[in-house]
């Protein structure tokens, strides 16, 4: 069974800087695609971020690009997000999850974590 635990979300003013984690168990983690998804209120399921098995590979979405960075450490079953320059805009609720990018809705049910909450704000 996929079990994934996101940790490290907050409260932080605009221009600042959070670090995620997500620790992954039940599946060969260094084997697998990850990605972050964030979800703001009202709003659906957004991806914001993926790296492949071996972590050579990085992929961003506009949204975030120069200012997120995903890594992973396959030693520790964990995969990062460090986040700098943190907007308002990036407010939400931030899930890793077990798959490559998809925009098909329903694609990351089962496949994600609880998420963890950021909020951006002064």
């Amino acid at each position: 069974e996929v079990q994934l635990v996101e940790f490290g979300g907050g409260l932080v003013q605009p221009g600042g800087s959070l670090r995620l984690s997500c620790a992954a168990s039940g599946f060969t983690f260094s084997s697998a695609t990850m990605s972050w998804v964030r979800q703001a209120p009202g709003k659906g399921l957004e991806w914001v971020s993926a790296i492949n098995s071996g972590g050579g590979s990085t992929r961003y979405a506009d949204s975030v690009k120069g200012r997120f960075t995903i890594s992973r450490d396959n030693a520790k079953n964990t995969l990062y997000l460090q986040m700098n320059s943190l907007k308002p805009e990036d407010t939400a609720v931030y899930y890793c999850a077990k798959r490559s990018p998809c925009s098909v809705p329903g694609c990351y049910d089962g496949l994600r974590g609880q998420g963890t909450q950021v909020t951006v704000s002064s």
